[in-house]
Order: structure tokens, then C-alpha cells, then sequence
């Protein structure tokens, strides 16, 4: 017996028109939020936050950057701004006078560095080795 596989999961029912019901619930409280003020602010003074929330019904209906909704856009910005940020790397000023003792120091930590990386290196080996041979056993 053969079984019809669904295709195309991602895109979304047209309801209303060309209009899925999401795009439809936005053009549509854009439009109410809209009249809304109109009736209470008139024309002129009801223009201006008439054609922002207008233009953000309309974001939120139509605009996909990245094909993907204009709402997901917002709520990653707004979890940006609102949550803690870490902070890792900070830059270290150096002093112009101190810089000729710094150079004598770099030069000896490196030394000391390759010192310490050739000792890791033997301990990594050596523990590699010790793990080959409880394996063996």
C-alpha cells in the first residue's frame, strides 16, 4: 500500500485571498489600530503615527529578509537589546615608557613559552601512551 508523502511543509495556507490568516491578522489590526486613531486624533495630527504603524503592518505582512518573517527579525533585536552581553577579549595599553622593558619581557616569556608547549606537548603523548596500552589490556 503506497502512502502520500505531504510536500511543501513550510509554506503556509492563502485563507484569506492571497493572504495567509498571519498576514491577515496584521493587515487587519494595522487597519483597526489605524482608524482607531483617526477617529481619535483627527487627520492631522493622527497622520504621522497613522503611516508608522501602517508601515509596520505592512513590514510584518510583506517584508522577508533573508526569506524568513519580518517578526523573527524583530524579536532577535529585541533579545539583543535585553539580554546580558559577554564581553571576552580587552585590549591592554601599554605605556610608552615601559614600552623598551616590555620587549625584554616578550622575549623572554616566548622563550619560556616554547619551553612550555614542547612540556605539554611530552604530557600529551605520554597520556596518549598510557591510554593505548589500558585499551590493549
Amino acid at each position: 500500500m503506497q502512502f502520500k508523502v505531504p510536500q511543501f511543509l513550510e509554506i503556509e495556507d492563502k485563507i484569506f485571498g492571497p493572504f495567509t490568516f498571519k498576514q491577515f491578522i496584521y493587515l487587519a489590526g494595522g487597519a483597526g489600530l489605524c482608524y482607531i486613531l483617526f477617529k481619535l486624533m483627527g487627520l492631522l495630527l493622527g497622520l504621522i503615527p497613522m503611516l508608522i504603524v501602517a508601515g509596520i503592518s505592512a513590514a510584518l505582512t510583506f517584508y522577508r529578509p533573508n526569506g524568513k518573517p519580518f517578526l523573527n527579525m524583530v524579536e532577535a533585536g529585541f533579545k539583543y537589546t535585553t539580554q546580558n552581553k559577554l564581553y571576552v577579549w580587552k585590549r591592554r595599553k601599554i605605556k610608552p615608557a615601559i614600552q623598551k622593558e616590555n620587549v625584554v619581557a616578550t622575549e623572554q616569556t616566548e622563550s619560556n613559552e616554547s619551553k612550555l608547549g614542547r612540556s605539554k606537548l611530552r604530557d600529551l603523548a605520554w597520556s596518549l601512551d598510557v591510554l593505548d596500552t589500558k585499551k590493549e589490556k
